[in-house]
């Protein structure tokens, strides 16, 4: 794996990659609070079988992107970076993951660039009208959420998350995330500016539009242990998806799915790319070794 940077003209992101330069383009979407190296584990087994992979610290991660106004944080920016993100890395056509956060940006990416996005896979990250119609329906979803309000209207969360050694900060990775991923998580959110600018992306505001069903063959894996998104909106996601659909549930599995379960999660991305090798259509399945971009 090796260290990318990645002029646009938002700024320089930073990012981890691997793969031959002419494999299969995959983004991989990172969500809060981690970065690119969330997907460590995924970044070697989807290069190992020919794909080139690109895991970018997403706006305000990268601190050649960090703005430091909320607003900067809103969702069509957000999809901005990822398109131009994979102009620069001269991608026409790619395939798409992510979790947590990152989950929702590549839902509204593969909404607003169907042309572009040959496959999504969102992990954990329901479809945005799916929780959208859980939080107006659903009382479990509705307490599932409602640490979004603490994170979003207060001003010293990120004091509290930092203090003691970062101790609530730390609690949340607990028992879920590898130390030494724990480690490297709380070093880069420490650093002046930096875990501000990742609660930017809960104060940013409502998206500036609605969304609507999702056309490109869709994966979305999901855990029952969950403490974010609960059954309802997991199960009212297919509704939302008019292509090629399929939907995998971990049993006893937390939020952290990428590290958590990352052998299980690797075999269904491969599975999900060989299934969908076409642009966009659920023929000309590649062979087993996905090199096909």
């Amino acid at each position: 794996m090796k260290e990318l940077n990645i002029s646009t003209a938002a700024g320089v992101f930073d990012a981890c990659a691997a793969g031959p330069p002419d494999g299969r383009p995959v983004l991989l979407l990172h969500g809060f609070p981690q970065t690119g190296l969330a997907w460590r584990r995924q970044i070697k087994a989807l290069a190992a079988h020919g794909c080139l992979v690109v895991a970018p610290d997403q706006r305000g991660y990268s601190p050649g992107v960090r703005p430091r106004r909320p607003g900067d944080y809103r969702m069509s920016l957000l999809v901005d970076d990822v398109v131009a993100i994979t102009e620069e890395l001269g991608w026409p056509a790619f395939d798409l993951a992510g979790h947590d956060w990152g989950g929702a940006v590549a839902w509204w990416t593969a909404h607003a660039h169907p042309g572009r996005v040959r496959t999504l896979t969102a992990v954990s990250t329901p479809h945005p009208g799916a929780l959208a119609a859980a939080l107006r329906t659903d009382e479990d979803q509705r307490g599932r959420s409602r640490y979004m309000i603490d994170w979003r209207e207060t001003p010293a969360t990120e004091e509290r998350m930092l203090a003691h050694d970062a101790r609530e900060l730390r609690a949340l990775y607990a028992g879920k995330v590898p130390q030494d991923g724990v480690e490297a998580y709380v070093r880069h959110l420490s650093r002046p500016g930096a875990l501000t600018a990742a609660l930017n992306w809960y104060r940013a505001g409502r998206p500036d539009g609605a969304i609507g069903a999702v056309e490109v063959p869709t994966l979305y894996v999901w855990s029952t242990r969950d403490s974010a998104f609960g059954p309802a909106p997991a199960r009212e996601t297919e509704r939302w998806v008019d292509g090629p659909y399929r939907f995998e549930t971990l049993p006893g599995v937390s939020h952290w799915i990428p590290e958590e379960a990352p052998d299980t999660l690797s075999r269904l991305l491969l599975e999900h790319l060989a299934a969908h090798g076409g642009h966009g259509t659920a023929g000309d399945a590649p062979s087993a070794d996905l090199p096909k971009r």
